[in-house]
């Protein structure tokens, strides 16, 4: 089985701004509709949820631009399933963009597995979801190792009261 899952696309117009590239809202929905691709690639799709009141939930994202996407231009995203544990789901999706599919931006993903019914709470995967996420993890090796975007934050370093 590949581990790994794509989403294809292509920059819409409407999703290009002022600066004559693809806005950054339009990088979090490209992203947001390969987190459905790999939903949909572990069996959690729209008619396993609805028939068993479960859905995933985006607690937390980061997304790194590292390159202008034109109008017009393909996108491909590779999605990897980086971590996971009984509730959460650790992904790190890679846009590549253009005819030489140059790496455009990522963005890691951690989702967590709820029941929606009769209110929403974090529960355990159910047996098949988990199996289908430990089917296609791929855990970092020497040979494989984890992509440079996992893990990263945001910082900047904060002055001291001492510095000018």
């Amino acid at each position: 089985m590949d581990r790994e899952m794509i989403y294809t696309d292509r920059v819409r117009p409407e999703w290009v701004d002022y600066n004559g590239h693809m806005s950054e809202a339009f990088y979090v929905l490209v992203f947001g509709y390969a987190t459905d691709a790999v939903y949909d690639a572990i069996g959690l799709d729209d008619a396993f949820r609805r028939a068993n009141a479960v859905s995933a939930y985006t607690v937390e994202a980061h997304v790194r631009y590292l390159r202008e996407v034109p109008e017009g231009a393909g996108i491909t995203v590779r999605s990897r399933i980086c971590g996971y544990d009984d509730k959460r789901l650790l992904l790190l999706h890679e846009m590549l963009a253009g005819p030489e599919n140059r790496l455009a931006a990522t963005a890691e993903i951690l989702a967590i597995h709820v029941q929606t019914e009769p209110s929403p709470k974090t529960v355990a995967f159910m047996p098949a979801i988990r199996d289908a996420v430990a089917a296609r993890y791929r855990p970092a090796t020497n040979d494989d190792p984890a992509p440079v975007a996992v893990g990263k934050g945001v910082q900047i370093p904060v002055p001291s009261a001492s510095d000018p």
